[in-house]
């Protein structure tokens, strides 16, 4: 192989895969991704910079076998631009594919390439990436790596996920991300809603003078119109919008001026307010988006809480109609400050896409992510179906440790029994909402989970499993994420 590489050629191989898109040549180094028994490797022949600067297996003087390290995707970084993560604005769609295992960008990026709609390929939070033993450098390098592979050169995007510490916020940015979704839940009362009129009355008596004064004369009895849409506020709605949010606009504003502005290089910034228990009414998304322009704070996207359930790998619960109504509020006020609006746990809400297409006119962000680790369950489920009915059973035992980091509700009861399903209807199970939940939330659970010796019960097994059926993988993924890409207009 490297002498076809050094004379220019993409080589051939019977006993390695050969990442034809990634062959790449440029000051004396010529590139090329492979991957055989052992795993993916850099191939670098040549000499200059480049060459010396990929650390790996030197095999004469112009020939090095560089494997895919943290270091070698700095190197990447630095000499090829397509392979550093950047900002998108607020005039292009975007995708979030949270690519929990580090093996699906691949097929997100065959999916969007030539789409309407730029991916984000990087994108997990602190939990996820905790719940997996992962940091935000393996996301980092995934992504990186795959866009080398792919030789996709046409911008993709790397989130800080639903981020709440400012030294988690510090720490992402220092690594590059190109995005940071700032999650506010922390700030946001749960118990407003309840509070009876004497109880909100008394609550909001407790804040400052100066703090009532501006609010009630910003507010009180005033109609703002929006893109034709007349929001009104009295005195009790202004209080409750108040005591809800200012605590978490204080905090956006800060996080703003204090990193977002005066960062080197240009950020998506997002604002997520959808991790509460109070759905976001358009009146309240007026509320805090007019704040955050009050105070001079620029967001990318803002996430609402919206109606109904936007369960994790199920489709939409809750009232259609209801959801258009207020989805085409939420959108025109989106466009009315000039960011994108943004739909958090958007994977498999088939029902509402089509919704959402008509009102954000291909303009949005859209989070996905553990529907890609479920097209790996069904690849295992046809592939390995030992595997496969190991990991179900142990998901079921452990289910209930899961509903500490998720909230689902799926009947487990409903799930038909593993000894009545033949292996060759494993996979139907990705397709009974039910089993989908219980895999969906015990991602973490499964990979992590170790024997009496210390070693792993399925993560090895899995991830071998999955690098042999890697383009079954990625079949599976330009299908499933390509259905949301249509539905959604994109």
């Amino acid at each position: 192989m490297m002498n076809d590489l050094e004379n220019g050629k993409v080589p051939t191989s019977s006993s390695a895969k050969i990442y034809e898109q990634s062959y790449t040549e440029q000051d004396g180094t010529k590139l090329l991704m492979v991957h055989d028994q052992e795993g993916k490797w850099l191939l670098a022949v040549g000499e200059g910079v480049i060459f010396n600067d990929l650390e790996g297996t030197t095999l004469t003087n112009d020939k090095k076998v560089c494997p895919l390290s943290h270091e070698n995707r700095l190197v990447l970084n630095h000499y090829f631009d397509y392979t550093v993560p950047r900002a998108f604005g607020t005039k292009t769609a975007t995708m979030g594919l949270g690519d929990r295992l580090g093996l699906a960008s691949p097929g997100h990026i065959e999916t969007v390439r030539n789409r309407a709609v730029k991916p984000i390929l990087a994108q997990q939070s602190i939990r996820e990436l905790t719940l997996l033993n992962r940091t935000m450098k393996d996301m980092l390098d995934a992504a990186s790596f795959a866009v080398f592979q792919e030789g996709y050169k046409d911008g993709f995007g790397a989130d800080g996920d639903h981020i709440k510490e400012e030294k988690d916020i510090e720490y992402a940015l220092s690594l590059g991300v190109s995005m940071l979704t700032l999650d506010c839940s922390d700030h946001i009362p749960k118990q407003i809603e309840s509070l009876s009129p004497q109880e909100l009355v008394e609550q909001f008596n407790q804040l400052d003078e100066e703090t009532k004064a501006y609010f009630k004369n910003e507010y009180v009895n005033k109609t703002f119109s929006v893109n034709g849409l007349s929001i009104q506020f009295d005195e009790t709605n202004v209080m409750k919008n108040v005591l809800q949010y200012a605590k978490s606009l204080n905090f956006m504003a800060h996080v703003f001026d204090t990193y977002i502005s005066e960062s080197p290089r240009p950020i998506d910034f997002e604002i997520s307010i959808d991790e509460t228990e109070t759905i976001t009414s358009p009146q309240a998304h007026f509320f805090v988006a007019n704040e955050l322009q009050r105070r001079g704070v620029s967001v990318t996207s803002l996430a609402p809480r919206f109606c109904g359930e936007f369960q994790k790998g199920i489709d939409y619960i809750g009232d259609i109609d209801q959801f258009e109504h207020e989805l085409r509020e939420h959108a025109l006020i989106a466009e009315f400050f000039g960011y994108k609006l943004s739909i958090h746990s958007g994977s498999d809400k088939f029902k509402v896409f089509p919704i959402i297409a008509k009102y954000t006119k291909g303009v949005l962000h859209i989070k996905t992510a553990g529907t890609n680790w479920l097209e790996a369950v069904r690849v295992i489920a046809n592939t390995n179906p030992s595997l496969y009915r190991r990991m179900h059973t142990y998901a079921l035992q452990h289910f209930e440790e899961a509903l500490a980091y998720y909230h689902v509700t799926p009947d487990l009861d409903s799930v038909i029994p593993l000894d009545q399903v033949e292996d060759e209807k494993l996979a139907d199970y990705m397709n009974d909402d039910a089993a989908r939940q219980l895999f969906h939330v015990t991602y973490g659970i499964l990979l992590t989970a170790k024997d009496e010796n210390g070693e792993f019960l399925f993560k090895d097994e899995f991830f071998a499993t999955l690098n042999q059926q890697e383009d079954v993988y990625r079949e599976a993924l330009v299908k499933h994420i390509g259905k949301h890409v249509d539905l959604l207009g994109l």
